[in-house]
This record gives C-alpha cells, structure tokens and sequence, in this order.
C-alpha cells in the first residue's frame, strides 16, 4: 500500500471514530418534542378555556400569541374533569386562561406526559404562579381555588421545576440509542465502502478538476445561450422566478390573508420574507434538476466525441442554473435588508446550504441524465414529481404549526429538501447554526452519498450505449 493510500485510509477512519462519537454524544433539541399537559380541576361554570406557551428568548407576558395556544371545552360545571393541552417541551411558560368571566375553579393536579411516560407535578410546585390576571388564588388542601372576577383571567406558571426535560430524555433514551446506532451502522458502511472504492472514488472528481476551465467556459456559453434569439436575452432567467414570488405573495398574503409567520424560534416574520427563502432554493433545485437531465440530449454532438469527457456535461447544467441562483441568493439579501433583517454570520450559510443542494441534485441528475436517453418520458414524470414535490416540501405552509402526527411530520423531513429549505431559513430568519439539527445533517449527507454513488454507478454503467442511441 502507498504512503498516500495509507495516509488516506487513516483519514477516513478517523473521520469514522470522530463521527460516531459525535453521534452518540448529540442530544436532541427539546424545541422538536411536544408533551401533553394535563390539568385536573372543577369550576361551577362551563367554560373555553385555553393554554399558551413561551419558549426560551420570548418575552412574558408580551409574547403569549393565539398562534402558540390550544383550547379545550370544559362542560357540565361542578364535575372534575381532565384538560388535556400539547405544548412544546422547551416550554418555559405556560399561562392558563380561565375563560371569561366570573368563575370559581379548584385545580386539583397537573401532571405532564411524554411517549407514555408521566410525571406528576407536585401540588406545591404548580401553587407557585408566577402571575395572576384577574383572579385570586388561594392554596387548599385539595390544589388551589382560583376567584375569576372579571372577562380575561389566567395564570401563569413558569416550568422550570416541573421536570420536562428530564422526563422527554428518560421516555425516549431508548429510541435515541437505537436511531444513534443505526446511524453509526449505516455510517460505517458507507466508510468501508469509501475505503474499498479507494481511486474509483476520486476520477470524477479529478476529471472535473483537469477539464475546469472547459466546465467553466461551457457553462457560461450554456447560460448565455439558453434564451439566444430572444429581444430580453438572459433577463427572462430572471423575470420568470420573481413573477412567480409576486403571484404566490399576493395569493397566499392579500388573497388569503395570511398574514405574518411564526417560526419554530418564536419569532414573527413577514410572509414574504418566509417565502422567498423557501421558494429560492427551490428553484434551483428544479432548474437545476431539469437542465441536468436533458444534459445529454441537448449536448449529443459532444457525446459522440470519442475523446470528450461526457461526465462533466451535468455539471455544466448544474453550474448554469447556479449563475441564476446567485443572483436570487443576493436578491433575497436585499428584500431582507429592506425589512430590516440584515445579513450576519448565520448568513453565510446559505454557501453551506447551497454547496449541499449542488452535490445532492447532482447525483440525481447523473442517473437521470442517463436513464432519460433510453427512456424519454421520465422528463414528464420529473415535472410531476417537481409539481408535487414543492406542495410536499414545506414552502408555502408552515410545518411548525401545523396539527400533524410525528409520523407525518417524520416523512415529511425525510424529503431531503426540507433540510435545504429550513436550513434558509435558519440562516435568514431562526438564526440557527447547521450542526445544532445534527440528525436531520446526518440523515441529508448519508442520504446524498447514496444518491451520488447510485448515479453515477448508473452513468458509468449506461455510458457505453450512449453515443449508439443518441
């Protein structure tokens, strides 16, 4: 073996040592975990009554907003019953409205649960309120009476005593320990793939790097060309995305009314600004997609050059839809700015995000761009899957405050875009730093290697027949 190949192999199985340790020392963010709260109590009048919740960084009692609430009919005054609430379990406030009106109201127990575990809060920890509106408190041997004397009373706890976090950890240590394992497992094999390929794994991209200046120049005569003929030129790469920002911000915001979003952070953005860093890395993604797959078609007379490099022609693609989004990345800097969100260091990002988009829809487009000369209608299933996925992806609807199962909300984030898109919108919006959703990180790039290996295993494959049909 070489000095260099061995050097290498010990890169990588440090790479593995440092990766699994990283794995099994990840907390999860208690932000993404929802517990129920369940407060026991009697009144002698029949009443909506509500909970709110703020999370760290929000401000009590200012914050407390309809958007992060829950309300529950209580019937037939004068009988005990169970109000059951889901809260976030980063919560550190929770205020409980009464209803309206004069009421008098025992609340005889709370206790919180998480994945089937329960933890009672003690009588003498949820007496300590931390503000009353409107109403009176008295402790009773039996939990507090609370006096509602006037339309808008409520109470408010603050939850640090109560135990959620611990009691989140303790429910879910084991689907923690086997999800870490089985990342580290399929890690591992992805490593000791990586180790056996050895120089197989380095001729694409030591290709590219000896024909860069060719990518280069092909991709800006491929940018420059796409709209030749035309009066406007490259200008209509341009106008297409922004009237399509314009018609979803006008339908979605003055049609529909709706109005600001509230992110997972607790912070209140307007729609447009939520929009576009939803919608801008979409689309390079689909132009991205689309231009790949054509590649070889639309360059055919290449292809059957004996001695041209074929396996660059999808990166060329790749790279033309990049000059676009450049310009939107900028763009959306500016929209930004206009509403008074400047750019930061959690900013420089979107280069992460972007670099992370570019390699996962280049391994797509090296089996597409493939399989597409043999089969020619997959350009039509591209455009439906694209149709379909963007409503998929959560572009236009806000997945944080949504009532949807774990299970849905787990498939939904399995879509490898969602990490891109949430991940803009971090940058712009949440201020969140890429390794503080280490799964979601983890998942995306062991997802993209398979993705990449898959294509252009496929490429190599059908790169023979090529030339013959086209």
């Amino acid at each position: 073996m070489s000095k260099k190949r061995l050097a290498a192999s010990l890169l990588v199985v440090l790479f593995g040592i440092l990766a699994n340790i990283l794995v099994f020392r990840y907390e999860p963010a208690l932000s993404e975990k929802k517990v129920t709260v369940k407060v026991t109590l009697t009144s002698d009048e029949e009443n909506y009554m509500e909970m709110f919740y703020l999370t760290d960084g929000q401000k009590m009692p200012d914050d407390f907003k309809a958007e992060q609430s829950s309300g529950v009919n209580y019937k037939k005054a004068g009988t005990e019953k169970t109000l059951e609430y889901t809260v976030p379990a980063d919560a550190s406030y929770l205020r409980f409205d009464l209803g309206s009106g004069a009421s008098e109201t025992t609340i005889s127990g709370i206790t919180v649960e998480s994945n089937g575990k329960t933890a009672v809060i003690d009588q003498n920890v949820f007496s300590e309120t931390v503000r009353l509106q409107e109403v009176k408190q008295n402790n009773v041997s039996d939990g507090i009476a609370l006096t509602a004397e006037k339309e808008d009373p409520y109470l408010v706890w603050n939850t640090e005593n109560w135990g959620i976090a611990k009691l989140v950890k303790d429910s879910l240590w084991l689907q923690y320990l086997l999800v870490k394992i089985l990342a580290c497992v399929v890690l591992d094999i992805i490593l000791i793939v990586a180790l056996k390929a050895g120089k197989k794994l380095i001729v694409l991209p030591k290709e590219v790097y000896q024909n860069r200046k060719l990518l280069w120049n092909l991709s800006k005569n491929d940018f420059k060309t796409k709209f030749a003929g035309s009066y406007l030129g490259i200008i209509w790469a341009f106008i297409q995305p922004i009237v399509t920002v314009v018609v979803y911000w006008f339908v979605f915001e003055k049609g529909l009314k709706a109005g600001g979003i509230n992110t997972r952070a607790g912070i209140d953005v307007p729609f447009v600004l939520w929009l576009v860093a939803g919608l801008v890395p979409w689309f390079f993604f689909q132009d991205a997609l689309n231009g790949g797959t054509n590649a070889l078609i639309e360059y055919s007379y290449l292809v059957k050059k004996v001695v041209f490099k074929i396996s660059i022609l999808p990166i060329v693609k790749v790279v033309s839809a990049l000059f676009v989004h450049v310009f939107f990345v900028v763009f959306t800097l500016v929209l930004y700015s206009a509403y008074h969100y400047y750019p930061d260091l959690y900013t420089l990002q979107i280069v992460y995000y972007t670099f992370a988009m570019f390699i996962m829809v280049l391994g797509i487009v090296y089996a597409t761009c493939a399989i597409v000369i043999f089969f020619r209608d997959l350009t039509q299933v591209i455009n439906i899957v694209l149709q379909v996925g963007m409503w998929m992806t959560p572009i236009m609807w806000n997945i944080d405050t949504m009532e949807l199962s774990p299970v849905l909300i787990t498939i939904f984030k399995l879509n490898p875009m969602y990490y891109i898109v949430a991940g803009y919108r971090d940058a712009l919006i949440n201020k969140a730093w890429f390794w503080e959703n280490a799964p979601l990180t983890l998942y995306f790039w062991l997802l993209t290697a398979v993705l990449f290996g898959i294509g252009t295993m496929i490429f190599k494959r059908l790169k023979i027949h090529f030339a013959d049909v086209l």
